[in-house]
């Protein structure tokens, strides 16, 4: 066990300069290694109560932990392809994780006891990329494939729809809209983001809604603004626009991001993009981007009014890692309140294989750092996961 000691900043009145001590950084509370060899982190994803965290590995093995000390709890094994997400996402069974996998599969397991209870397939040679829960009647299970939308009822695993004729790509992301949950959103490798209506018999001409066309490969896609009536999207070549997904009107198309992230803090080069934020207290939202060597920032985007800026970041997690991070996990409203973390602020995985968890308080344990390279075992197939290229 090695002892790291870490600087934690109060923070500052922010100014519009590109001043270090403008933001927040955290300290670093702990760090599990998780990994032997060039396995590391995807995907973090806490239940519902915020007792536990699942952990997804290149190993294709999803790992579960107590997000407030870490502690290891067991894994699930079942995958033999890249896991591409991981949620608990059904609330009336909450001790249920759900993940979907390069295999083929949709997967469910029992948290309490790690054994899988239910597998849906999309059939051979197909890959999953992305999954959902909802529907009016919260019944339909959408999954994103190879150029497909894939829709069964999760009660009983039967097939109800197919769309094959929206896209002609992998599709990445399906998601229910918050609030409107009838409504499924797909984007794809195409550069295509579809609106559907999941009411009655799904098919692709009756029930497409309307058609964003972002002009290049999607990564993630997301909702945020009052009644989550827009729509966020991240590519796979660092790009960020912002959308009102209800007409389909383009509100901000920030192609320079990487740079004008980079032009508001004194961390270096802003490398990539992680993912983005959203809080409705005061309407805010961040993009997370980070650099090569483990350091990311909470980037505030001023989509208010006009301006589409990029702002300087409220957030720096600074120390924890030493590759690119793939997953951020807050436990806390970034603008105040820490009820429910007992002083973490979150959690962050990435490709050295490491969590770490990010301390909000003053505590003995901030500046200890714990490593253990005991918790996976590198599967003997294990590959690593790339990201999707746009051509």
């Amino acid at each position: 066990m090695e002892s790291i000691d870490m600087d934690v900043e109060e923070p500052v009145n922010a100014d519009s300069s590109v001043d270090s001590s403008s933001f927040k950084r955290f300290g670093l509370k702990n760090a599990i290694q998780t990994n032997f060899g060039d396995d590391y982190v995807f995907h973090i994803a806490p239940n519902g109560d915020w007792t536990q965290m699942a952990v997804s590995l290149s190993s294709n093995v999803v790992k579960l932990y107590s997000p407030v000390t870490g502690q290891y709890y067991g894994e699930c094994r079942g995958h033999i392809g890249t896991i591409n997400q991981i949620s608990f996402a059904v609330p009336s069974i909450p001790h249920v994780l759900h993940s979907c996998s390069s295999d083929g599969t949709i997967r469910s397991w029992d948290v309490r006891n790690f054994q899988q209870v239910s597998s849906i397939s999309a059939g051979p040679s197909q890959e999953i990329f992305s999954f959902a829960y909802g529907g009016s009647s919260m019944n339909l299970l959408a999954a994103g494939c190879k150029s497909q939308i894939l829709f069964w009822d999760w009660r009983n695993r039967k097939q109800v729809a197919c769309l094959e004729d929206s896209h002609v790509e992998d599709v990445t992301q399906v998601h229910f809209i918050p609030g409107h949950q009838a409504k499924l959103a797909s984007a794809s490798v195409d550069g295509l983001v579809c609106i559907f209506d999941t009411n009655g018999d799904i098919d692709d001409d009756e029930h497409m809604d309307s058609v964003i066309n972002v002009g290049t490969s999607v990564g993630k896609i997301g909702f945020f603004g009052e009644n989550y009536r827009k729509l966020w999207c991240l590519t796979h070549i660092e790009t960020l626009s912002l959308w009102d997904w209800t007409d389909g009107r383009n509100e901000a198309d920030i192609t320079d991001a990487r740079t004008l992230a980079s032009n508001s803090w004194a961390m270096g080069r802003v490398d990539y993009l992680v993912d983005c934020h959203y809080s409705s207290e005061g309407d805010r939202l961040w993009v997370l981007g980070g650099t090569n060597d483990g350091t990311v920032g909470y980037f505030p985007v001023d989509h208010h009014k006009g301006k589409n800026a990029i702002e300087s970041p409220d957030v720096v997690l600074e120390g924890g890692h030493i590759g690119i991070v793939r997953s951020v996990l807050p436990m806390t409203n970034i603008l105040g309140g820490f009820s429910r973390s007992q002083g973490v602020f979150g959690w962050t995985g990435g490709e050295d294989g490491r969590l770490c968890c990010w301390s909000s308080d003053d505590s003995c344990e901030t500046n200890r750092s714990w490593i253990s390279s005991t918790l996976v075992i590198k599967s003997p197939g294990g590959r690593r996961k790339h990201r999707h290229h746009p051509y």
